[in-house]
């Protein structure tokens, strides 16, 4: 719960940081640029308003690991909900507009998060979580996000040292394998979700892993 806090209020610092130019920088998302990540952002936000507001009466069905889709597929920015996202972002014109909207719906969410019953049950994506295990998924969301927020932009601050290492080991859990330790844990994100290709020297320190990868998670 609380690394949930820590890494979202350091991607939301993140972005509210950035000059005006680096919103027209390419994003780590494939197709996007700064300005149509952080647009993706907002709506996240209202995504975790709406999953913590939507109490469910049933067993949970997934859990911080079984939570994500995995595809061997990384993603174009050709689907129809990346390019609509995409016309949203411009939409906003002005990249105060959007640290504004950031800022207003994120706060939110992570105060709705904080006061949230970890062991209580939502709905989300026809699936039921505990509230725990929900947040837990999104340090990965955070974090990985914050990694494509940085991707082109070398000044701007990394996340958080401890959303990196849960991530990575959600990761590992979710491989079925640990990375090896010449990794570091943010290259063993960007290399295991195919946000970067792996070099040569990673491929043979990766030895069977590498055939399984990447794990595109959504």
């Amino acid at each position: 719960m609380l690394l949930f806090s820590r890494s979202w209020a350091a991607l939301r610092a993140a972005v509210a940081e950035l000059p005006d130019e680096a919103f027209a920088r390419p994003s780590g998302c494939a197709g996007w640029l700064v300005r149509d990540l952080v647009c993706h952002l907002i709506i996240d936000a209202q995504d975790v308003l709406i999953t913590l507001a939507t109490p469910v009466d049933a067993e949970p069905t997934r859990d911080a690991v079984t939570y994500w889709e995995v595809s061997a597929t990384p993603p174009t920015g050709n689907d129809p909900l990346d390019a609509l996202t995409v016309r949203l972002a411009a939409a906003y014109q002005e990249p105060r507009l959007l640290k504004f909207h950031l800022d207003d719906v994120g706060s939110a969410a992570g105060r709705a998060a904080e006061l949230a019953d970890p062991e209580l049950r939502v709905g989300t994506r026809d699936q039921v979580l505990t509230v725990r295990d929900y947040l837990s998924a999104y340090v990965m969301e955070w974090t990985l996000h914050h990694l494509d927020l940085i991707a082109h932009l070398p000044d701007a601050p990394p996340p958080p040292a401890d959303g990196l290492a849960e991530s990575r080991a959600l990761l590992e859990t979710i491989a079925g394998a640990a990375f090896p330790a010449s990794f570091s844990d943010a290259d063993a994100l960007l290399v295991g979700t195919g946000r970067r290709p792996m070099t040569e020297t990673e491929r043979a320190a990766l030895g069977a892993l590498a055939a399984r990868l990447p794990l595109v998670l959504g």
